[in-house]
């Protein structure tokens, strides 16, 4: 254990965080995100939800500031009778908590979600169980 690191992130997470540079791009799923069929790199955390995993890294690394939307999540599909997920809310506050605009957060169609996926540096499975929780982040610059 370290000192100022959460006990969520796991050695393996932790140098997978350390590898990432400016501009790479991380997703964290939900339970019924389809993570090993997409992820360069997996990331097992089994067990946790979201947004202490989404706190836990924003602690750690800055959300990049060159680009409109260095947040995009899940859009509910066409048709879906789900309302708008209440993890969105839970979500835009703990960006707010860390000095981040909620407001610069893209809803990406499924496939488009998937597709983006695919060039991720790594992808996080957790347990979380509310559904469009499914979450990217795109690493910005420490100054």
């Amino acid at each position: 254990m370290l000192k100022g690191i959460s006990n969520l992130i796991s050695p393996e997470f932790l140098k997978i965080l350390m590898e990432m540079g400016h501009g790479d791009e991380i997703v964290i799923g939900d339970g019924n995100f389809p993570a090993v069929s997409y992820a360069k790199r997996l990331v097992r955390c089994d067990g946790h939800g979201i947004p202490p995993l989404l706190e836990a890294v924003l602690e750690l690394f800055p959300l990049d500031e060159y680009v409109d939307n260095p947040v995009a999540l899940m859009a509910v599909v066409p048709g879906d009778n789900t309302p708008t997920p209440s993890i969105w809310q839970t979500y835009k506050q703990i960006l707010e908590k860390n000095g981040q605009e909620p407001d610069r957060i893209e809803y990406m169609e499924r496939f488009s979600f998937y597709e983006r996926t695919k060039n991720a540096f790594a992808v996080v499975a957790t347990g979380e169980s509310a559904i469009y929780a499914n979450i990217l982040l795109k690493k910005g610059v420490i100054k």
